[in-house]
C-alpha cells in the first residue's frame, strides 16, 4: 500500500535526492580532513606529512610564507566543515545553514580568484561551487532541513 498522494515519482526524486544530500555531506567531511592535513603540515611543518605538497607545489609556496597562523586557519575550516557535515547529515537547518554559508564563502573566493586574472581556476571552481549553492538552496533540500514542512 502506498501513502496517500505519494506516487512512483515522488518515491524517485526522494532517493535522487537523498544521494546527492548523501554526496554533499561526503563533501564536506572530505574538505574537512583535506583542510586538517593542510593546517596540520602548515602548523607544524618538517614531518613526513609534508610530502603531500608535491601534489600542489604552488600552493605550499603560497601559503608556507605565512607560517603557523594560516595553518591554524585551515584547522578552523577544518572543525567548521566537520561541524557542518555533522549537522548536514542530522538534517539540522543549523547543518544546512552552515554549508551554504560555506559554499557560499568557496564561491565569492574563486570569483575573486577569477577577477584577479586567474581566469581558468577561478572561473571552473566558480562555476562548480555556483552550481552546488543552487543545489543547496532548491526547495527540495532546503525542504529537507525544515522539520515544519516535512510530515
Amino acid at each position: 500500500m502506498r501513502a496517500r498522494g505519494s506516487t512512483d515519482t515522488d518515491k524517485i526524486v526522494r532517493r535522487k535526492m537523498s544521494s546527492g544530500i548523501t554526496a554533499v555531506g561526503i563533501f564536506l567531511f572530505f574538505g574537512a580532513i583535506m583542510a586538517s592535513l593542510a593546517g596540520a603540515t602548515l602548523t607544524w611543518p618538517g614531518t613526513s606529512y609534508d610530502r603531500i605538497w608535491s601534489l600542489n607545489p604552488t600552493a605550499h609556496k603560497q601559503l608556507a610564507i605565512f607560517g603557523k597562523p594560516i595553518g591554524i586557519l585551515f584547522l578552523l575550516l577544518s572543525a567548521t566543515l566537520a561541524v557542518a557535515a555533522t549537522g548536514w547529515f542530522k538534517r539540522r537547518l543549523w547543518g544546512w545553514r552552515l554549508a551554504v554559508v560555506v559554499i557560499a564563502t568557496q564561491a565569492l573566493g574563486d570569483l575573486v580568484n577569477f577577477f584577479r586574472g586567474d581566469w581558468l581556476g577561478g572561473g571552473v571552481g566558480f562555476s562548480i561551487a555556483a552550481a552546488l549553492l543552487l543545489y543547496l538552496l532548491s526547495p527540495a533540500v532546503r525542504a529537507a532541513f525544515n522539520r515544519d514542512i516535512l510530515p
